[in-house]
């Protein structure tokens, strides 16, 4: 007798687990994944105005489950809590402008679909147009609408996609980002359309357990380099203040070769510090990266210190994420670029209580 095979692993709550043997397809894994617990759709960029006026943006859209098979027949029954975070960052007018939605799925007001990318929060929307990533988001007084084109082919992270955070198993997602999308488009600003390129960044995870004890938050940076390499690295910081061994990163060349870098193979300095008013944490505005094994020695430093987000209204986590300009050497040649970095656990619970 043949035995039966056990399927995919799943939760006592019956959440699926990211294991390896998951193939990422596009544009199918671009969608929605209902069967795991938490996805992200992650968009963050550096864009200029003709005259050269800078801005940082980001928009993400969250899905968390609460229930994978409501008993409730009924369309208000809660399976999904979908969250938005907007921000963008005016560098000549000091500027840091954010907002958040929170709403429910299952009655139209938020949701994704599968298969393909369609992700709504209300009227703030990311979705295909052809290869085209067509994102609109727009708060009373400021927002963005912009084109993102595809640039290089998505980049799995980790081992074919699987992206380990932790020992235990299942403590883990599929990770893969579009590194380098040439963008166009609006950002719009106390009335104002204001006409902006520049190159973004989208990051997509989705997984059901992430975070382990002792991991209270993490440093993210996502750097396009101007000699055409990205680079993303995360640093999980432990409770007693060293680094933990399942922070990882990734090295994408110029022409889309991918090199996954273990956590030891990054040096992550902290330097200059700045202390928010609102919410007192202090964060490292400024570091120096090196990855020995590329002969690379980087400095990312923001590009407004004060780019904190406090979502109460929301994911109810307070962290810093914003634009930031990189500097340094790879081998004997300079090297610029541009980037976003993302800093969390440093106010409020740990994280790994937050995704636990």
């Amino acid at each position: 007798m043949l035995a039966q095979d056990p399927g995919p692993a799943t939760t006592s709550a019956g959440w699926r687990l990211a294991e390896p043997g998951y193939t990422l397809q596009f544009p199918r894994d671009h969608g929605s994944h209902p069967e795991y617990r938490i996805e992200w759709w992650y968009y963050t960029g550096n864009l200029a105005t003709a005259d050269g006026r800078r801005f940082g943006y980001q928009v993400t859209f969250f899905r968390i489950g609460v229930d994978p098979a409501p008993a409730n027949p009924s369309r208000w029954a809660v399976r999904d809590l979908h969250m938005a975070h907007l921000a963008v960052t005016d560098v000549s007018a000091e500027q840091h402008l954010t907002a958040e939605r929170f709403d429910r799925g299952g009655v139209g007001w938020a949701g994704a679909r599968g298969g393909t990318l369609d992700v709504w929060n209300g009227d703030w929307r990311v979705a295909l147009d052809g290869q085209t990533h067509r994102l609109q988001a727009f708060d009373d007084r400021f927002g963005v609408d912009l084109r993102l084109e595809p640039g290089k082919p998505p980049t799995a992270h980790g081992d074919a996609g699987l992206s380990r955070k932790g020992a235990e198993s299942g403590n883990a997602s599929h990770y893969y980002s579009m590194t380098r999308m040439s963008t166009t488009g609006q950002l719009r600003l106390d009335g104002d359309r204001v006409d902006v390129t520049g190159t973004s960044w989208m990051d997509h995870e989705f997984g059901t357990t992430f975070l382990e004890s002792g991991q209270v938050g993490w440093d993210w940076f996502s750097l396009q380099l101007d000699d055409g390499t990205d680079l993303m690295i995360y640093q999980f910081r432990r409770s007693n203040g060293q680094p933990d061994p399942f922070s990882s990163g990734t090295w994408v060349a110029g022409d889309g070769a991918v090199t996954p870098l273990a956590g030891d193979q990054v040096m992550l300095v902290p330097g200059r510090v700045w202390t928010s008013p609102s919410s007192d944490a202090s964060y490292p505005v400024a570091w120096q990266l090196r990855v020995p094994s590329r002969h690379a020695d980087l400095r990312v430093e923001a590009l407004l210190d004060a780019q904190e987000l406090d979502t109460v209204n929301s994911t109810g986590v307070t962290y810093w994420e914003g634009a930031v300009t990189v500097s340094g050497r790879i081998g004997d040649g300079a090297v610029t670029g541009r980037g976003y970095l993302e800093m969390t656990g440093y106010s409020g619970r740990p994280m790994s209580e937050v995704f636990r």
